[in-house]
C-alpha cells in the first residue's frame, strides 16, 4: 500500500490548473480541506464498508483518505472523466485496493459489474451536479441509486443546496448537514435508497 506522496504544492497547481480549464466541472480552485473530509467520512461505517466509489476524485484528496481508514480487503473504485487527474491518481498512488476509471459516474454500476462487484456499500461525491445539464444529473443520480447495496449510502457535498431537490426525487430519505470550515463551505447531503 505505499504511495508516492506528491507534494501539497504539486497538488494544489494541478487541481488549480484543471480549474480554470474546465470551472464548471470542478466547482472549487482548491481541494477539501480536512474539516470537511472527517465531516463527510465520518457518516461511514468502517466495520461494514467493503465497496466504496467516489466520483470526480481530482487529485485524490478524498481518495488518500478513505484507503487509509478502510479494511485491508474493502475496495475503491473512482471514476474520474478529467485525464489529467486520472494520469495524476494512477502515477501517484500505488494501493491494488484502488481502481482508477477514466468514465462518468452515469456508468458506475457497468463499471461495478465489470469489476466484479454487485453493488457499492457508500458513493461518496463532490462534482457539481447544480452546473451540469439536468439530463447528466439525472442519469447519474438514478444510477448512484441503483448501483448502492440497500442498507448503502450517497453521500454528497456541494457549496450551494440547489441539488435538494433533486436529491429528494430519487433517494428515500436525505439528510443535511453543513460544514463551515471548507473553502467554500459546504452543504452535506446523505442519501439512502
Amino acid at each position: 500500500m505505499p504511495q508516492r506522496a506528491p507534494s501539497q504544492a504539486d497538488q494544489m497547481m494541478l487541481f488549480a490548473r484543471n480549474f480554470f480549464k474546465h470551472p464548471v466541472m470542478l466547482g472549487s480552485v482548491i481541494p477539501s480541506s480536512r474539516f470537511l473530509i472527517d465531516e463527510v467520512l465520518g457518516q461511514v461505517d468502517w466495520d461494514r464498508a467493503r465497496v466504496l466509489v467516489e466520483y470526480g476524485p481530482g487529485v485524490g484528496t478524498f481518495t488518500r483518505e478513505i484507503l487509509h481508514r478502510m479494511a485491508p480487503d474493502a475496495t475503491l473504485v473512482v471514476l474520474e472523466t478529467n485525464r489529467d487527474f486520472v494520469g495524476y491518481l494512477r502515477g501517484s498512488i500505488d494501493d491494488p485496493r484502488l481502481h482508477v476509471i477514466h468514465g462518468s459516474a452515469a456508468d458506475v454500476r457497468q463499471e461495478l459489474a465489470r469489476l466484479g462487484l454487485q453493488s457499492a456499500d457508500y458513493i461518496i461525491s463532490g462534482i457539481p451536479f447544480s452546473t451540469m445539464p439536468e439530463e447528466v444529473r439525472e442519469a447519474i443520480l438514478r444510477a448512484t441509486r441503483n448501483a448502492l447495496d440497500p442498507q448503502g449510502a450517497f453521500l454528497v457535498y456541494q457549496f450551494s443546496a440547489r441539488v435538494l431537490p433533486y436529491l429528494q426525487q430519487v433517494f428515500r430519505a436525505v439528510h443535511r448537514g453543513f460544514e463551515p470550515l471548507n473553502i467554500l463551505p459546504a452543504q452535506l447531503f446523505y442519501c439512502v435508497p
